[in-house]
């Protein structure tokens, strides 16, 4: 069996498997077959190798086509011999350890395609990085060279038993991000009917106060709570959209950071509400360590964390913002670099530590709307810290204070890729 045999039919069963992509890949599949048709091999046109050569040169063709495709393609021979995998297979395989269970599926369906079986699976990851695939294996077998059309899959054709099977291929489609857009846009719709109600039916209520109302005392009582609600329902919907972003990840720029210039970012981005409270910040940043990842995700999760700190801590108080590097050595010689933020607050009770990450959820619910909490920002500092392959830890006794640790790799350390559609929240 030949490369052109095999390539003709990996592209029927691949028509067959994804017939929404397909229009584009006949198209190139047909510009090759042209292109070799009209090209006579070099050398003597009538030697006894053209024929050879023009089949190596189609064969090249084809396979530069395969290779181009979205999805991830593997091909066996009939005694189940991996013989090809295209450039996304390749790139899916060796970079990330987490696709153990896509090439132990991919492994499970190839005995279901050799015996003349077309299979499918989903397989979801949980990381990380968190993913989600679909595994399509067909098999295919080639019935004449001088009849291309005649090569296809065995299986879509009525289900053809192992001794008719040539070969098996198996495609890989990477359903990451449609299913990451799916729960971010079913979260953001379930979030504005649950959140956003709240404040517009209040200022709606209000304003239909005012209208009636002839004194001037109340008036200005009942604006000033209109322009809080509002106030509350613009920091809850930049939060929304800054938290959709963050899920998405798709503008993030990874770069080398300095650990102390983010610290003191973070800390001006508060402005002077710390000030305003008494509150001393102090640093325990050593100088020179250097972080690898996205410069406006790492500010906004550290001044989520500050911010939080001066709202659950007490007028006068001291925050401490540090940072190590943990377990450095010979085989990891820049460690794991840990950024806590540590105050004398309040504190979480023990029952609600599991749960202070979910979205929108508050412990102390009247304080949370006291301070102009959102409930959303331990949710951007969970998904910052996923972003970045990283964790969030959380250490607290109630009446005596909280530490909040993000555990991020050391700069060497590439980003995973954006995380699950699972959510964390803001106050406590």
């Amino acid at each position: 069996m030949t490369g052109v045999a095999v390539l003709l039919g990996v592209l029927l069963v691949v028509a067959v498997g994804a017939a929404w992509y397909w229009r584009g890949v006949a198209t190139a599949a047909g510009t090759a077959v042209a292109a070799v048709a009209e090209s006579p091999p070099a050398g003597d046109a009538e030697g006894a190798g053209s024929d050879g050569e023009r089949d190596d040169l189609l064969a090249e063709r084809l396979r530069a086509v395969v290779d181009h495709l979205q999805w991830a393609v593997v091909i066996w021979d009939a005694e189940g011999q991996e013989i090809y995998r295209n450039r996304v297979a390749r790139a899916m395989f060796e970079a990330r350890d987490s696709q153990v269970l896509v090439a132990a599926a991919i492994e499970e369906l190839r005995a279901d395609a050799l015996a003349g079986r077309s299979v499918r699976r989903e397989v979801d990851v949980f990381g990380p990085p968190v993913g989600s695939f679909l595994v399509v294996a067909r098999p295919f077998r080639v019935r004449s060279l001088d009849d291309p059309a005649a090569a296809g899959s065995a299986g879509a054709a009525g289900g053809a038993g192992a001794a008719q099977v040539d070969g098996a291929v198996a495609m890989v489609e990477d359903r990451t991000l449609q299913r990451r857009i799916e729960t971010v846009r079913r979260d953001f719709v379930a979030n504005i009917s649950h959140e956003l109600k709240t404040p517009i039916g209040a200022v709606g209520l209000l304003a239909e106060t005012v209208i009636d109302e002839p004194d001037p005392a109340v008036v200005e009582r009942l604006a000033t709570r209109m322009i809080a609600e509002t106030d509350r329902l613009g920091r809850t919907v930049d939060d929304l959209l800054e938290l959709s972003s963050i899920e998405f990840g798709d503008d993030a720029e990874f770069e080398d950071v300095e650990l102390a210039a983010l610290v003191a970012e973070a800390e001006d981005r508060l402005g002077s509400a710390p000030a305003q409270a008494g509150i001393e910040i102090r640093r325990d940043v050593p100088a020179g360590v250097v972080i690898h990842g996205d410069r406006r995700q790492l500010v906004s999760a550290l001044a989520n964390l500050v911010d939080n700190a001066v709202k659950y801590s007490a007028d006068g108080s001291e925050i401490t913002v540090g940072a190590t590097v943990a377990g450095a050595g010979e085989d990891d010689p820049e460690g794991t670099v840990l950024l806590s933020v540590a105050d004398a607050g309040i504190g979480v009770p023990r029952r609600d530590l599991d749960r202070i990450f979910e979205r929108f959820y508050r412990v102390d619910r009247a304080r949370s709307r006291r301070t102009g909490g959102t409930g959303l920002g331990l949710a951007i500092v969970r998904h910052v810290a996923a972003n970045h392959g990283g964790d969030v830890r959380v250490e607290s006794t109630e009446g005596v204070g909280s530490v909040f640790t993000l555990v991020l790799p050391p700069r060497h350390s590439a980003p995973p890729g954006p995380p699950d559609g699972s959510d964390g929240g803001d106050e406590r």
